[in-house]
């Protein structure tokens, strides 16, 4: 039971009885007019399909429901008031099938459900051909155990009809005030009020949201391979002058690591200086390999450098010029070598 500081909770229904939103704070387990009770008939009977309407297209996350709309408001008016919350993809105002006038409500749509939720937030209580209209999401497809006006059921209502329905945005449940009979809700399969889980009357519920489901490696199909097999590159000759490069620094480097160390000694012992005829053979095979490096990096400098005088036209004028350079700096030499 309630206090009374807590008159103003409030609770929405997720999923749709009949005779739970006949009931004001939710909790009767009885229908209390004929609109309920041939509701609770078309609900057992299954008698009403919500998919089942061949005028109900689009995707219902992106579908509003605007009611009580002036019988005066058409198409193009209610698109107009609409287009200020989002680009809308399609609208359909509800007429009667018989004399073609408006019925008050109208479904829209909108191209992204951001901006569905936009209109769903401010479009409430707005004004259009000076009547105030109500905005709800599609509860039609998105409530489950949903069941129309026209059959007993729906939400909202007018104090003269006497058949009020409550759960919705515009008549909440209340929190009650008696003792809920949890052996009753539980025998008409009615969810039980939630206790301690109230919500203020100035809050506004959230229309359910998109379920994004995420694809594991048994529902993603297989991939296939293409059976089309690549030819193998061609080298060409600088992919192996760049192979062979390669392969001297590797060899270069492995003989200078099997090269002893001068220095030799031990964690427990002092250092000692290697003998003569070491200290001989090792200079005389790192001479040899300091050598045979300048022959090797000669030699593929001196292709570069035919290659480059091939290409280009000034290529032998300069080096007949590289030639008497080198000439005059030799005899040059030789001029200050000479006695005076």
């Amino acid at each position: 039971m309630m206090s009374g500081g807590n008159l103003n909770a409030v609770f929405y229904a997720d999923a749709y009885h009949p005779i739970q939103a006949g009931s004001i704070d939710g909790t009767d387990i009885v229908p209390h007019d004929n609109g309920v009770y041939r509701a609770v008939l078309c609900s057992a009977a299954g008698l009403y399909d919500p998919f089942g309407d061949p005028k109900v297209i689009g995707d219902p996350f992106c579908n509003i429901f605007v009611g009580r709309l002036s019988r005066q408001t058409s198409e193009e008016t209610l698109r107009k008031a609409m287009s200020t919350y989002g680009r809308v993809k399609k609208l359909r105002l509800v007429r009667d099938i018989v004399t073609g006038s408006s019925c008050g409500y109208a479904f829209v749509e909108f191209e992204t459900e951001r901006e569905m939720r936009h209109a769903y937030l401010d479009a409430h209580h707005s004004i259009i051909d000076d009547c105030e209209v109500i905005v709800d999401y599609n509860r039609q497809q998105l409530m489950a155990g949903w069941i129309p006006r026209r059959l007993g059921g729906g939400l909202g209502g007018k104090k003269e009809s006497g058949q009020l329905r409550f759960g919705g945005r515009e008549r909440p449940f209340r929190a009650p005030l008696r003792p809920i009979p949890y052996d009753g809700l539980e025998r008409l399969g009615i969810p039980p009020p939630p206790q301690g889980r109230f919500m203020s009357r100035f809050q506004v519920p959230s229309p359910p949201r998109r379920v994004h489901q995420r694809k594991t490696r048994e529902d993603s199909p297989p991939r296939h391979r293409s059976k089309e097999v690549t030819p193998p590159r061609q080298r060409s000759s600088r992919d192996v002058g760049n192979r062979e490069a390669s392969l001297f620094r590797f060899h270069g480097a492995r003989d200078r690591e099997d090269t002893p160390p001068k220095w030799r000694g031990d964690s427990h012992s002092s250092r000692r200086r290697l003998d003569d005829g070491e200290e001989s053979s090792l200079i005389q095979k790192s001479n040899h390999a300091s050598r045979e490096d300048d022959h090797h990096h000669r030699r593929y400098v001196d292709k570069d450098s035919i290659k480059r005088r091939r290409r280009s036209p000034l290529g032998e004028s300069d080096s007949m010029n590289n030639r008497h350079g080198h000439h005059n700096d030799r005899s040059h030499r030789s001029r200050k070598r000479s006695p005076s």
